[in-house]
Order: structure tokens, then sequence, then C-alpha cells
């Protein structure tokens, strides 16, 4: 198969990817457990703290945490109204990637991390979710420039994403293609900070997120549908392999739509 002959081979951690399978999954149960893992928290002090919690239920729930704390447990409560199957899958999709965004901020915070990563994650959710209130998701960008705090590596699962989005590829798969957008970013952003093993874990979670994705695309599909998409893998493949980042660097990334090229 085509798409199988420009994938590379990444580290083998099972341990940390079976973590970060259970944090990328989670949306029931990390809100559930998010007052535990909050509670320690301290370093993610500048998203806006407009208040979520309009739930009397979510206020009791979280009437220990702080004002920073409470905010971000609400959000991941609020986004789970927006990935329900009565809603679009634009904005199942967008709802989806402001959990995994939130799940990597919590994630960084957790780790006692003062790397800028995790409130940039923070700030992205926020943004993601403010526009799915106000009814704007439409306005948000799909394919959207990776940020100074990663970079592009693994051009060939950055080419499946983009020619899935492309081809329509959220509508048959929006949780699956989201998670796997923050898992790559993810995974470079550990790479440049750490270089370390478990950056290979995220590629992999990335990696199986995208073929879930792309075998929801091609049974929704005919034939044509899917040698197209193949056609677009490669092209993007092309353009995206001279941004790999060599040397661990992260400066982000501009992602050109095929008709700049």
């Amino acid at each position: 198969m085509l798409y199988s002959t420009i994938k590379v081979a990444t580290y083998k951690n099972p341990i940390c990817a079976a973590f970060s399978a259970v944090l990328l999954l989670s949306t029931t149960s990390c809100v559930s457990t998010t007052a535990t893992t909050l509670q320690k928290s301290a370093h993610i002090t500048t998203v806006d703290t407009s208040d979520y919690c309009q739930s009397q239920d979510l206020k009791a729930t979280y009437k220990n945490q702080n004002t920073q704390q409470r905010a971000m447990s609400c959000m991941l409560a609020e986004l789970q109204h927006y990935q329900q199957k009565d809603k679009t899958a634009q904005q199942q999709y967008f709802a989806y990637k402001a959990q995994a965004w939130l799940n990597y901020a919590i994630h960084k915070d957790s780790m006692n991390s003062r790397s800028p990563a995790g409130l940039e994650a923070a700030k992205s959710a926020e943004a993601i979710l403010q526009a799915l209130k106000k009814g704007s998701e439409n306005d948000l960008v799909l394919i959207q420039d990776i940020s100074a705090s990663s970079a592009l590596m693994r051009p060939d699962l950055w080419a499946t994403l983009s020619a899935l989005k492309d081809s329509g590829g959220i509508a048959s798969a929006p949780r699956e293609i989201a998670f796997s957008e923050v898992a790559l970013i993810w995974a470079a952003t550990d790479q440049c900070e750490h270089n370390s093993r478990q950056a290979g874990s995220q590629f992999r979670m990335a990696d199986r997120w995208l073929e879930q994705a792309r075998e929801a695309f091609v049974n929704a599909q005919d034939s044509k549908e899917n040698v197209a998409l193949e056609g677009l893998i490669v092209r993007y493949y092309e353009q995206y392999l001279p941004f790999d980042a060599s040397g661990d660097r992260c400066n982000g990334q501009v992602l050109p739509t095929l008709d700049q090229m």
C-alpha cells in the first residue's frame, strides 16, 4: 500500500503509549478526575477565567478548586455538549480538539512543566470553546499552522492528516482526526523539550488515530474517492518533507495548502 511506504519507525514505549491513550480518550472520565489532577496546579495562571461553571452541580463538584482550576474542569464538561451525535461533524471535531488541548495542558501542569506549551494548549482550547458557544466554529481554520513551541515532524502523518481534512474525512472520523492532530503537536514538543523516548509513544498514538480515521473514510467512500485520497497523501508528503524538523528544533511551521504550491 502506498501509504505504508512512507511511514517511518518510531520509538517503542508501551507504558507511555497506554498512558497517552487513556489521557486522550477520556471525556467523561477527564471531567470526573480533573478535580484531583488540578488540585496541585499552580502553573496555568493566565487563561481567561470566565465562569464556565453555570450548573450548580458543577459548582459544587469543583468548589474546592481555585478559579483557574475550576475553569479548566468546567471547560471539559461543557465540551461534551458539542461532542454529541446530534452536532455537526465540524462541531464534534473542534470539541474533541479542544478536549485534547485541555488534556495536554493538564498533563503539562501535572508534570510541573514551566514550558509555555501548556498555556498555549489551554488558550487554544478556550478559543475553540468560545467559538462553539457563539456558533462561529466555521470561522476556525481546519489546517492550522504549528505553533513555535512545536514543529513538523513525521511528515508522513501530517500528510495523511491534511489529506483526510481536504477530502472531507472529518465527516466520518471527527474524534480521531482531532486527537491525531494534537498528538502530533504534543509529540514534537516533547521531542524538542526533552529529546525523550516519550515522544515516540505520542507519534504512535497519532498513527493509530489516523489509521482509524482513514479506515472510516475508506468504508464511507467509493473507490474513486479512495484513490484520490492516496494521491493527496503523496502530494502533501512531498510538500511537507522539506519542512521536517532536524536537530529536534521547535520553531513552528506554516502549513501551506496544496493550492499554494
